[in-house]
């Protein structure tokens, strides 16, 4: 597809061009920096401050993939069932992440307007109750695993052996889930003060444990019996322990800006909780739906063979840096969005929407070309199979159109989100997200394209997202959202 190289490199001139204009503007700079040490995010240069904001989400997403990568690399030590055990709970870990953000988003839209606004006290009750609300969801989030995790891993074709790996590791993960919950929920509250490098921090943390755990759980030690693929999962929930005791810590100590009083998380305040689940359950409905819909891609994808489902794999370890980074402004512009609502001020929430989307379009638009120019340098990085070479090469080639509309997707409902209306991205997302599957179905075997049908659709679909979310942000009706009266 060398007719894009044109086009992508024109794009992204025009996405640099643009940032360097905004970039250069000068900021209306009205507000102090705040004596008391709070994070100022209302009165400094907004390229500069949302940069400041991301790279530390982006260090910690990385490190996120590295608690996966351990528990693979000493799993792996153990053989291809277990293996594929912990591989076929991926989709689970990722439920239960989009069900941790029905607490999070919500905490960092509503922590962030009032923190925005120096309403400093109610900012730290509600990030009192968020505590509280995550630990009513564990609940909820650990029956529900237990319950239908078996049944999943049967519909995914998962072999018996296969299965019981899969589900002894995702018993005790589920069974963490109030460890997960709280680790999140700390994580929200740091970030909705402007503070993303405590999370970092702590998620190496974190992972510096699990490295060391892992072996130990896995393979035993000593007293430490040898307990496999449930020593992996038991390596990471203590980890998670490791890290929520490290914010509990640095919430003593004064690290967080706020005075939290855990005494405020059992509170029944059922009115802010319902305005915690309101903004939280769409965005958290629509990482669930994407998780599900997912299956079936891969679903679809294994009818062509086992080198399509590595291409699958490859292609999306390939787009997980332009991931990242995307999903680390969508951070960024959510605690700048809620705190320049909160300081009253909707032109440079909306301005740093904008300076955000041009950056992650630049870095996207870069991807793009080389998903176009070099498909083979990349895909040899992952694997060396002819055949799963040739099918990834064509993935990327297709995926590249559809990246800086990804940027403008992740970005913009990263602006709703944090002005607390996330009902946009999910009345775009979820028929968005759905339409890939009979898409799919009708260009692999109705239009005859083989696999290349599932990259169009995931393609195809990205691109009118991108689009549509663009339009209904710029109506700015977001701009008028009221997140907590209180």
């Amino acid at each position: 597809m060398p007719h894009v190289c044109g086009p992508l490199s024109k794009a992204l001139a025009a996405a640099c061009k643009k940032l360097v204009i905004l970039m250069s503007e000068q900021e209306d700079v009205t507000q102090p920096v705040d004596p008391q040490g709070k994070i100022d995010l209302v009165s400094r240069p907004i390229a500069a401050t949302l940069i400041k904001l991301a790279w530390p989400v982006v260090a910690t997403m990385a490190v996120h993939t590295a608690f996966l990568v351990t528990d693979m690399i000493w799993v792996g030590r153990l053989g291809a069932p277990e293996v594929a055990g912990v591989i076929s709970s991926a989709f689970f870990i990722w439920m239960m992440f989009a069900f941790a953000e029905v607490v999070t988003a919500g905490v960092i839209a509503i922590v962030a307007r009032h923190y925005g606004a120096k309403n400093y006290d109610r900012a730290a009750y509600v990030s009192a109750q968020g505590i509280g609300f995550a630990t009513l969801m564990a609940v909820v989030m650990t029956i529900l695993g237990y319950v239908i995790s078996p049944h999943v891993l049967q519909f995914m074709g998962t072999e018996p052996d296969v299965m019981q790996f899969g589900i002894d590791y995702l018993r005790v993960r589920f069974l963490g889930s109030i460890l997960l919950l709280w680790y999140e929920v700390g994580i929200s509250i740091f970030r909705a003060t402007g503070d993303t490098r405590t999370p970092l921090v702590l998620s190496l943390v974190a992972v510096g444990g699990n490295i060391v755990l892992d072996p130990l759980f896995i393979f035993g030690l000593g007293p430490i019996p040898a307990m496999g693929v449930t020593g992996a999962a038991i390596a990471t929930v203590i980890s998670t322990a490791i890290a929520v005791a490290g914010f509990m810590i640095a919430i003593v100590k004064g690290k967080l800006t706020l005075t939290l009083k855990f005494a405020d998380s059992i509170k029944s305040d059922l009115a802010l909780k319902w305005q915690i689940l309101k903004i939280g359950l769409p965005p958290s409905t629509n990482g669930i739906l994407f998780s599900v819909v997912y299956v079936f891609l891969t679903k679809m994808t294994a009818e062509f063979g086992t080198e399509a489902i590595a291409a699958l794999g490859v292609g999306n370890r390939s787009e997980a840096v332009s991931f990242m980074i995307c999903f680390a402004f969508l951070i960024s512009v959510s605690t700048m969005v809620g705190q320049n609502l909160g300081a009253n001020r909707p032109d440079r929430a909306e301005k740093s929407v904008w300076v955000a989307f041009y950056i992650t379009a630049a870095i996207t638009g870069l991807v793009s070309l080389c998903f176009v120019l070099i498909p083979d340098i990349i895909t040899k990085a992952f694997v060396n199979d002819v055949k799963v070479l040739e099918i990834a090469d064509d993935y990327l080639r297709i995926l590249a159109i559809s990246q800086v509309f990804m940027a403008a997707e992740i970005v913009f409902e990263g602006g709703f989100a944090g002005s607390g209306n996330t009902l946009p991205p999910m009345i775009i997302g979820m028929p968005g997200s759905l339409a890939r599957i009979p898409i799919a179905y009708l260009l692999c075997f109705t239009f005859g394209l083989g696999v290349d049908g599932v990259w169009w659709a995931i393609t195809a679909t990205s691109v009118v997202k991108g689009i549509v979310i663009v339009i209904w942000f710029r109506k700015g009706n977001w701009k008028k959202t009221k997140v907590d009266h209180a």
